[in-house]
C-alpha cells in the first residue's frame, strides 16, 4: 500500500502544470493565481507573470521533476502548483511528500507582502480580534486582516469546547526563515496564524515509524473548514503535518475549483 501511495504521490507531483484545472474542476493554475490577487496581478503572457505596476516575473524556470527537497528549496511560480491542495474533509492519510501548499516561491511573496528585513511587512498590519478577545497582527494586504476577522468571528461560534484548539494563538507575524531552512515563513510575510499548540502536531516532534512520518491530528475538521471558507489552507493536509499552521493562499482553492468567501 506505502509503494502504491509513493507512485501515486510522484506522478501528481510531475503532471504538467495544465492538467489540474482538468483534474480538479478548477480554473487553470496561473489564472487561479492572477485571479486570487487582482490588486496586484494584471495577468500572464507566455512565460511572464505580468503585475499591476508593469513589472514582469518569469513563471517557469524551465526545470522539470524536481527532487522533492530541491523543489522546495527552488520554487518557481508554477511549481507553487505541483502539489494540488484538496479542499474538504481528508479522506485520508497524505502520501509521501504530499504537502499541498507548502511549495512556495519566495521573491512571488515578497513582492506582493514586502519583505519583512526591510520592515515593510510590518508598516502594512493591522490588528484582528481573535477568538479570545486577544489581539493578533497580520498584514492587510489582499484584505487578509478582514478575512481573518471573519473567520475568528465564525470560530467563536462554535461550542465552548473548541476553545483549547484556538487560544491562545501561538502567533502570527514573525521575520523568520522556517526551521532548519533558508526559505522565509509565511509567517515572515504575516500572511499565516498558528492556534494553540497545546492540541496540535508538527512532524518534527515526532519520529517516523518504518521510515514514515505517522500522520497525527487533534484538530477538529469544524474549525479547517472555516479557515478554508476564508481562503486560508492547512498544514493539517501535509505529509509533513504542521497542524497548527493556516495560511492564505486563496489561489489553491480556485484552481482546486473552490471559491473563498468574497470571490
Amino acid at each position: 500500500m506505502i509503494a502504491a501511495l509513493r507512485v501515486i504521490a510522484a506522478a501528481i507531483l510531475f503532471l504538467p502544470l495544465a492538467s489540474f484545472a482538468a483534474l480538479a474542476g478548477g480554473m487553470a493554475p496561473l489564472d487561479a493565481l492572477v485571479a486570487a490577487y487582482p490588486e496586484h496581478l494584471a495577468g500572464h503572457e507566455g512565460n511572464e507573470l505580468i503585475w499591476t505596476d508593469g513589472t514582469r516575473t518569469a513563471i517557469s524556470d524551465g526545470v522539470a521533476e524536481k527532487p522533492f527537497d530541491v523543489l522546495l528549496d527552488t520554487a518557481d511560480i508554477d511549481d507553487m502548483f505541483a502539489i494540488p491542495y484538496p479542499p474538504g474533509r481528508p479522506s485520508g492519510e497524505p502520501a509521501l511528500n504530499v504537502d499541498p501548499g507548502r511549495v512556495r516561491n519566495t521573491d512571488f511573496f515578497i513582492k506582493m507582502y514586502g519583505d519583512c528585513r526591510d520592515g515593510e511587512v510590518s508598516q502594512r498590519m493591522k490588528s484582528v480580534r481573535w477568538v479570545d478577545g486577544s489581539r493578533v497582527r497580520v498584514t492587510s494586504v489582499n484584505g487578509l486582516a478582514d478575512r481573518l476577522q471573519q473567520v475568528a468571528d465564525e470560530l467563536g461560534e462554535l461550542p465552548e469546547s473548541f476553545g483549547k484548539f484556538l487560544a491562545p494563538s501561538a502567533g502570527t507575524y514573525n521575520c523568520r526563515v522556517i526551521a532548519g531552512t533558508k526559505r522565509m515563513s509565511m509567517h515572515a510575510f504575516a500572511a499565516a496564524i498558528d492556534i494553540s499548540t497545546e492540541v496540535t502536531d508538527y512532524w518534527l516532534w515526532n519520529e517516523p515509524v518504518d521510515g514514515r512520518m505517522p500522520d497525527r491530528n487533534k484538530v477538529p475538521f469544524e474549525i479547517v473548514s472555516i479557515f478554508e471558507k476564508h481562503g486560508f489552507i492547512w498544514g493539517g493536509k501535509w505529509y509533513h503535518y504542521d497542524t497548527m499552521h493556516f495560511e492564505y493562499r486563496p489561489e489553491l482553492f480556485l484552481a482546486a475549483g473552490e471559491r473563498p468567501a468574497g470571490f
